[in-house]
């Protein structure tokens, strides 16, 4: 399995992430050592337990996104995800998801058998939007305030449901000019990407606004700063608050989670549907 096809989708998808990076703040180091060893053998293991568990996209990133994370070149990147996509594409029957900024990178990830590109920056690097164009791919747009390294240095919004919907939409026509299918975009609200506690948990309250924008959506809170505040608990004890998240997102319409957790995540996320559907007969 290669593309995947968004008008397919009727219950929630769920995407299982594997960071191929030594930084990351859940799993960061679990492939890749802090010398720049990429262990592929454990990154395919880790991507077979979660098809196993229910998932359906394996997401693949190579570079940190989290608060404060230091940049990597665009070749440290390509040599981190690309003999992992390439496994995984060879291996196992799932859609690949290759989290990244870098155009060159997409182009590799596309000819070599990728099904979905996701980008945080949403494209806006020279090169990006043209890259995505060309791979007639489905792709994730998303919205964040600033750039990882100071995302998280002091945000300010007005109205962040309609700041966040106005920066997608704009996303949407823009990509439309370079050439991307608007039938090929999910959106992604940005959980935790140049938001303090408050924007995370208006967004999730009112995320059925965004369907105005007529994409389906992506969802990531799994394990995340926004669960610990909340809960007072570290990245590892995050699971229950994550389950509870992805079933809000869920019961709000949201068509792929995307999760460090998935065999809890697949079960939350199947029951908040199925009460959605109670709700819609």
């Amino acid at each position: 399995m290669n593309g995947l096809d968004l008008n397919s989708i009727d219950v929630p998808m769920v995407m299982g992430v594997v960071n191929v990076t030594p930084d990351s703040f859940s799993d960061g180091g679990r492939f890749v050592s802090e010398q720049g060893q990429l262990n592929s053998d454990a990154a395919m293991l880790e991507a077979q337990r979660m098809l196993e568990a229910g998932a359906s996209i394996i997401d693949i990133g190579g570079e940190s996104t989290r608060p404060g994370a230091a940049s990597v070149s665009e070749q440290q990147e390509i040599d981190r995800v690309m003999p992992v996509l390439e496994r995984i594409v060879a291996g196992l029957d799932c859609v690949v998801s290759v989290d990244t900024s870098s155009p060159v990178l997409m182009r590799a990830a596309a000819s070599a058998g990728a099904g979905l590109l996701n980008d945080v920056r949403s494209f806006q690097r020279e090169g990006a939007a043209r890259a995505a164009a060309d791979s007639q791919l489905p792709i994730c747009i998303m919205h964040m305030q600033g750039e990882p390294g100071s995302m998280q240095d002091d945000p300010e919004y007005g109205d962040v449901v309609g700041e966040v919907s106005w920066f997608l939409r704009r996303r949407i026509e823009q990509l439309g000019k370079s050439g991307v299918a608007r039938n090929n975009i999910v959106i992604d609200p940005g959980f935790g990407f140049g938001k303090l506690l408050l924007h995370n948990l208006t967004l999730l309250a009112h995320l059925d606004q965004l369907h105005c924008l007529g994409c389906p959506m992506l969802v990531g809170m799994s394990r995340k700063s926004m669960l610990g505040q909340v809960l007072d608990k570290p990245v590892g004890e995050r699971l229950f608050g994550g389950v509870a998240a992805a079933s809000i997102a869920a019961l709000k319409g949201a068509k792929i989670v995307r999760t460090h957790d998935v065999a809890a995540t697949v079960d939350a996320v199947k029951f908040a549907h199925a009460v959605r559907g109670a709700s819609d007969s």
